[in-house]
């Protein structure tokens, strides 16, 4: 049995992933289970699956008077230094908060399922160089990211990547209907289930800026060799061209389960939650176009970003981050966040070749300006 440990258990990822284990119990031990303030069902999913290792980020007597289960308070990287008990860890946390355990993971020799966006767009870089060193393979969870690993065969014949993008729920709407969104019209995604943050961000398109940059990291590939194309459909999760002209896509239905899944499992395959679900007949016809980089200028921010490299990915997504919270909280609108992010990136310092230290200090910096920003 392959022994995994879950960081973000009680989030979206988290919950999506214990359903699949569920379903792969004869396969699977799981070690440690990480979740957030949630307590209430992170001991429902403690007493459910008994892990030996449990940690919160709030204190809940409930959870360290478990018997059999011993509680780590603020115990990400503990569980995530335990070599001798995990052979892979699901980093699905959100935000910045997964860099460290997750480094942590790869300094002791521990394969990686990422669905953390934060750990490759602040530090990818330093994260990737890590895990060439210590041999730790980083098993991308994003379905598009997922759908590329699946279909890269041979990288050095590899043209470019294609990845595609629901467009969200703002794909028909006009840029003034955009401005003047609610909260709950930017949540209501028309294909996937995902947490609030993501969501708001693929109703911005940043979750796709957002994974070109991953991509670039996952697959040591320029940016200018990747393209994004909006498939509403979400049935083609991405593809990759190769140099003679062959497109290979990888296709499903628009659920997390067969991603997280497949990263889990890697290499292997078996019969999940998904499986026989798919059917082209009921698909029937698949649609794309190009996306509009005018209305969404949240993919022109992430390729400048990302080319000019260093610490400049990582002052986008701490703007972006803070600007996201700040509309769910209702004190900005939604276009507000592309404004915050064209007027901060020149105010944040850059550094070509920043250390782990450096990119924190840095990240602070720029979420300070946003807040500052926020505030007058």
């Amino acid at each position: 049995m392959r022994k995994i440990s879950i960081i973000g258990s009680t989030g979206s990822i988290g919950r999506q992933a214990l359903e699949v284990l569920e379903r792969l119990q004869d396969k699977f031990e799981i070690i440690a289970l990480a979740g957030g303030s949630n307590t209430d069902l992170l001991l429902q999913q403690v007493e459910k699956f008994r892990p030996k290792y449990v940690s919160s980020d709030k204190y809940d007597v409930r959870l360290a008077n478990i018997s059999g289960v011993k509680y780590l308070p603020d115990g990400l990287e503990e569980i995530c230094s335990n070599k001798a008990e995990n052979d892979i860890i699901l980093v699905a946390v959100s935000g910045k908060i997964g860099l460290k355990p997750t480094l942590t993971a790869i300094e002791n020799g521990i394969d990686i399922a990422l669905a953390n966006k934060e750990t490759l767009v602040m530090a990818g870089d330093i994260v990737m160089k890590k895990a060439r060193e210590k041999g730790v393979k980083i098993l991308p969870v994003d379905s598009e990211h997922s759908a590329i690993h699946q279909c890269i065969k041979e990288r050095e014949q590899v043209r470019k990547l294609i990845i595609t993008a629901s467009g969200g729920p703002f794909l028909k709407k006009s840029v003034d209907e955009m401005r003047n969104a609610t909260v709950a019209e930017a949540l209501a995604h028309p294909k996937w289930n995902m947490g609030r943050k993501i969501t708001v961000d693929s109703a911005t398109l940043m979750n796709k800026g957002l994974e070109i940059i991953e991509a670039h990291h996952l697959f040591n590939i320029d940016y200018d060799d990747i393209d994004v194309i909006v498939h509403p459909q979400s049935v083609v999760h991405s593809a990759i061209e190769y140099k003679d002209g062959s497109v290979i896509a990888q296709l499903g239905v628009p659920s997390m389960h067969i991603p997280i899944q497949y990263a889990i499992t890697y290499p292997e395959r078996y019969e999940g939650i998904k499986t026989q679900s798919f059917s082209f007949s009921d698909v029937a016809r698949m649609d794309f176009e190009k996306p509009d980089f005018d209305k969404f200028p949240s993919l022109n921010y992430a390729y400048g970003a990302g080319k000019k490299g260093g610490s400049a990915t990582t002052s986008l997504n701490a703007i972006n981050e803070e600007a996201v919270f700040a509309f769910l909280r209702g004190e900005i609108k939604l276009c507000k966040i592309y404004d915050l992010i064209e007027s901060l990136m020149p105010k944040c310092t850059f550094i070509q070749e920043p250390t782990i230290d450096e990119i924190f200090e840095l990240d602070h910096e720029a979420r300070k300006l946003t807040q500052k920003s926020l505030t007058l």
